[in-house]
């Protein structure tokens, strides 16, 4: 949580393998960057919600080489306790923040 001492943020690299779980609480943020010089690269935030039994499309954004972004809160009722972050490769960090 942010103070005004400053908090030291800590980075994940990216895996595009095993993807990432984040526990949500419907009250932290995401900073992501993409660390690349070249080619942009996608996250997909999952939906746990279903509407009528469907399944609701994930949100996606796409970062060019060098860009950062900050996404978020994500509601409980939608992403869920449990919220599954999907990247498209390693050189998209990923630094939680809880406000």
């Amino acid at each position: 949580m942010p103070t005004r001492a400053g908090v030291a943020l800590t980075s994940t690299p990216g895996d595009a393998t095993n993807n990432h779980i984040m526990v949500n609480d419907g009250k932290t943020v995401i900073l992501v960057k993409n660390t690349g010089s070249t080619v942009a690269r996608v996250i997909t935030f999952k939906i746990s919600k279903k509407v009528d039994g469907q399944v609701v499309t994930a949100r996606t954004a796409s970062l060019v080489a060098g860009e950062q972004k900050l996404f978020g809160p994500f509601s409980t009722d939608e992403y869920g306790g449990r919220m599954e972050i999907d990247v498209a490769h390693a050189e998209l960090t990923l630094t939680p923040i809880k406000l």
